[in-house]
């Protein structure tokens, strides 16, 4: 890394990232933000910590330290949102979340006085909306994707509606979560901090079931009932904001409220457009040529420029235009099609639906398994040296394309893997 000759515990804390399925990719502004968010000790226990949840007595066999001093290390670590600390049947589970969605989000979700967010933030445009490194690692990685679009429930047709299925709906992820939580939006609190953010609402970015739950307990994130939380689902339908989510379809952890200037999600599906960094939903607007009247409404509230105007070649109207879609830049949110005062918007089918993974679990190894990193997974304790020799000699195989192209069918990708998730959860 710049500046810098010799191993440091924030190394250590970068390679501990890097295995995950979600890398953070070394830069002298990463240093700068886990310094700011990590102490030294801090970085040195959470860098030895499995990628797989864990407990207390794991944590103490790890850290050669008593159960009960590790839980008070875990339990201070949550409180920070640097880890997420789990209720379970059997007692409290940890798990180091991404950065992103994870805890670089985590440390903007709030007002605090903690951190130093205003350098948190110019930390954060430096290394997500300058730097390429990061966001090209995390949304251009593989055919799986973090997250996926929402569709805009309010442009629904009667009809659309019998096609969108439950785990489609923002709406229905409010209703079934076990906890909900809202919290300032990252990136509009970023951007405020920069001078630089629009005037939708911050206090409307949502976490679930067991991400919320922690949060909550933290007072990271401010508990709402399905009757608010559908409210502010609501006032995200009347900015046209954008509901992007976990690419999951069972136990939905975050849906973010994205405008297309300030959320990384919508930039990076601008810059990377070719690369399909979000998964889009199942529909696609379509343009009424005779209908279109040329406002464009719809053009100034697309997120990712996925719509524009030209010429209606009318010879008695030569400036009249009218809206074209470029479809492979379109997330089929819909947004436009509320928008749309001449009903020359409406959405169809795009196509045969592409495989949402059903869990977190399946969607990591599904990422680790694309992005070469499945022998992290598999051999996760990295002080035991057959561990790291495993990991080694398996990382190997996955890097020669026979073997990625045998692993990467269609097959292992969906129903085999989802059956093997869904035995040992």
């Amino acid at each position: 890394m710049a500046h810098r000759t010799s191993p440091s515990v924030y190394d250590r804390l970068t390679e501990r990232l890097n295995r995950c399925s979600q890398g953070a990719p070394p830069s002298e502004s990463l240093f700068q933000i886990l310094k700011i968010l990590f102490s030294e000790r801090d970085a040195a226990l959470v860098s030895v910590l499995p990628l797989k949840p864990f407990d207390a007595a794991k944590a103490a066999s790890i850290w050669k330290t008593s159960e009960t001093e590790a839980r008070q290390a875990l339990d201070q670590l949550a409180s920070r949102a640097l880890l997420v600390d789990v209720e379970t049947e059997d007692g409290t589970e940890y798990v180091l979340p991404p950065p992103m969605a994870g805890f670089f989000e985590f440390s903007m979700m709030r007002v605090r006085e903690d951190v130093d967010q205003k350098a948190l933030a110019e930390l954060f445009y430096q290394y997500l909306n300058v730097e390429e490194d990061f966001v090209r690692a995390l949304f251009v990685g593989g055919e799986t994707q973090l997250g996926r679009t929402f569709v805009h429930e309010p442009a629904l047709s009667e009809e659309n509606a019998l096609h969108v299925l439950d785990f489609e709906r923002a709406s229905e992820v409010i209703r079934t979560a076990t906890h909900r939580g809202v919290g300032l939006c990252y990136c509009r609190h970023k951007m405020a901090h920069l001078g630089r953010a629009c005037d939708a609402p911050q206090d409307i970015c949502m976490t679930f079931n067991t991400s919320a739950g922690s949060l909550i307990r933290h007072g990271h994130a401010r508990e709402v009932d399905v009757v608010e939380g559908l409210e502010l689902l609501h006032q995200a339908h009347e900015r046209n904001l954008v509901q992007f989510g976990e690419n999951v379809r069972e136990g939905v952890n975050f849906i973010c409220n994205c405008c297309g200037c300030c959320c990384e999600a919508m930039i990076a599906a601008r810059r990377f457009a070719a690369a399909h960094p979000v998964h889009t939903t199942h529909f696609l607007p379509v343009v009424d040529a005779e209908a279109c009247s040329g406002c464009e409404r719809c053009v100034r509230v697309c997120p990712v420029e996925a719509m524009s105007a030209v010429s209606a070649n009318d010879p008695r109207r030569p400036r009249r235009t009218v809206a074209r879609l470029d479809e492979a830049r379109c997330l089929g949110c819909g947004v436009c099609v509320r928008t749309c005062r001449e009903k020359a918007l409406s959405l169809r089918e795009r196509g045969p639906r592409r495989l949402t993974p059903m869990d977190g679990a399946h969607r990591a190894v599904l990422m680790a398994l694309e992005r070469g990193k499945l022998q992290d997974l598999l051999f996760d304790n990295r002080l035991l040296w057959s561990h790291r020799a495993l990991a080694a000699f398996f990382g190997a195989i996955l890097k020669l394309p026979p073997a990625r192209r045998l692993l990467a069918t269609e097959q292992v990708r969906s129903r085999y893997l989802e059956a093997l998730v869904r035995r040992f959860a």
